[in-house]
């Protein structure tokens, strides 16, 4: 039996391999910070991607991006700021969800967390 920490760690290894096929550079793994983590910080052209990686093993549940409710927004974006300072980034950036499914197909919803 697979560990919930292990399916989760294969479908981040799997996200970063999709993204990286579709042209971005990942450049970070698990960005943690004491109030946040980031499963995935890309590169796509000139805008900063931080992603966030999604496995559902059940149908019934609700999808990727309707998943990431406020209190999980706040942290990510809190997180993405202490990266952005960190690097002293000032160029475009956005947030994108990476669901898998249980068969690993994976919808990729590019900006699926806006600022409200």
């Amino acid at each position: 039996m697979v560990s919930s920490l292990h399916r989760g760690q294969l479908a981040e290894q799997k996200a970063g391999a999709f993204l990286r096929h579709q042209g971005l550079r990942v450049i970070e793994h698990n960005y943690r910070r004491p109030f946040g983590e980031i499963d995935l910080i890309a590169r796509d052209g000139e805008t900063l991607v931080f992603v966030e990686v999604r496995k559902r093993s059940h149908l019934g549940f609700a999808d990727g991006a309707e998943s990431i409710d406020w209190r999980k927004q706040r942290r990510l974006r809190r997180t993405a700021e202490a990266f952005m300072q960190q690097r002293r980034w000032n160029g475009p950036a956005r947030f994108d969800v990476l669901v898998l499914d249980a068969d690993d197909h994976i919808e990729w919803l590019q900006d699926a967390i806006q600022d409200a």
